[in-house]
């Protein structure tokens, strides 16, 4: 009698399906503990400081477990050669879960352990999705290797701040990595959101132009690249607002009014449209009209959780070959999650006294956004083709 491998399960079958499970999981754990933490409910012993917990952990571990998921799934389709699966798969997504829980155990276990574990994953992973793309011959891929490797440095340099090996780093790493992520983010979309329309709007077509795609993301690249300079005024004020006109002609270009018949494009567009508004605060925080941190929110609450939660749900139906079409729960998430991004970001500009209110709203818009992606994609995730092909 053959035994079953523990890995043989669906979890294990492709990157985006564990890997997407443990985004979502965390987005309700992280923020959950950060509620407590911040209202000063619970004190807990980390070799992070809170806010550097907080930060790490929403790019280091939700925003990297979504990308992370997408690349060994997007990967393969590419190349047409197979990336992690079954236990080498589960190994990648218990070295993520470590870099999560060991900085909780900074009384018990050295910090350079700890910070061994977490910076460890990304170059395993670029290492990881190279091969195939090198087997392929795919040289473009080769351009996500090298952002998963700045991203690696970016972690690096928060963790040489808190080890003593550098001074003052760490908060030019968590730039450094908002920067990575928004600036693959923005590459990703022009690759995935004309498919996705074409896919979904039957009879669409959409021209892509190279010019726009490519000032577009250099424009960002720019603005990321004077903030890490320190470089604020005017010349910042006007780099954002280029980036911030030339993103909104490039989605502009894409739009189809068939779009809002479709909650898992609408999704999208709304993502997207959050770090175009990330780039117009950015250049009012340049003149201190408004406070940095509400474009930089813009840029992660808005941005990235309203774009990772979107391309979860359409790649996960996609790829277990179920109707592209959101369900009513994950309709409600997609709006539960853009009205996190509202309470956090753009309220507090209006009703400024009213912070601590908004800031509590935004949290139970988040985590009951998640809960319903949770309850509806774990089931999904966690299950075969229901078209009985391979993933």
């Amino acid at each position: 009698m053959k035994s079953q491998k523990i890995f043989d399960t669906p979890l294990f079958g492709l990157g985006f399906r564990v890997f997407f499970a443990l985004a979502g999981l965390s987005a309700l754990i992280l923020i959950v503990l950060w509620n407590a933490i911040f209202k000063d409910e619970l004190i807990i012993n980390n070799y992070f400081t809170p806010r550097y917990w907080h930060a790490h952990e929403m790019l280091m571990g939700y925003s990297v477990a979504v990308i992370t998921g997408f690349l060994l799934t997007a990967v393969k389709n590419w190349t047409g050669k197979p990336t992690l699966i079954g236990d080498k798969l589960a190994a990648l997504a218990l070295l993520w879960l470590y870099g999560r829980i060991l900085p909780f155990y900074a009384n018990s276990l050295p910090d350079g352990f700890i910070a061994l574990v977490d910076f460890a994953f990304l170059p395993i992973l670029a290492y990881q999705i190279s091969k195939p793309i090198i087997k392929a011959k795919y040289w473009q891929g080769l351009l996500f290797v090298g952002l998963l490797l700045l991203l690696a440095v970016g972690n690096g340099l928060i963790h040489a701040d808190i080890l003593g090996l550098c001074q003052n780093t760490a908060w030019l790493g968590i730039q450094l990595v908002i920067a990575i992520i928004i600036v693959l983010t923005l590459i990703i979309a022009g690759r995935v959101l004309p498919y996705f329309i074409e896919r979904g709007l039957s009879g669409t077509f959409i021209i892509r132009n190279p010019l726009l795609d490519t000032l577009s993301i250099a424009s960002a690249a720019l603005v990321f690249a004077l903030q890490l300079k320190g470089i604020s005024g005017t010349f910042l004020a006007l780099t954002a607002i280029i980036a911030a006109g030339s993103n909104f002609l490039r989605l502009r270009s894409w739009y189809v009014q068939r779009i809002w018949y479709v909650p898992l494009l609408c999704v999208l567009y709304a993502g997207y449209s959050w770090i175009i508004v990330a780039f117009f605060l950015t250049a009012l925080s340049a003149y201190s009209w408004i406070s940095p941190s509400l474009a930089l929110h813009a840029f992660t609450l808005g941005g990235i959780g309203v774009l990772t939660l979107g391309m979860m749900a359409r790649v996960s139906l996609g790829h277990t070959g179920r109707a592209i079409k959101a369900s009513n729960a994950i309709i409600l998430a997609f709006v539960l999650i853009n009205v996190a991004a509202v309470f956090r970001v753009l309220f507090p500009i209006l009703v400024p006294n009213w912070y601590n209110l908004l800031f509590y709203g935004s949290t139970l818009a988040w985590l009951g956004a998640f809960s319903l992606f949770i309850f509806v994609y774990a089931p999904i995730l966690n299950s075969p083709r229901i078209d009985n092909r391979e993933d």
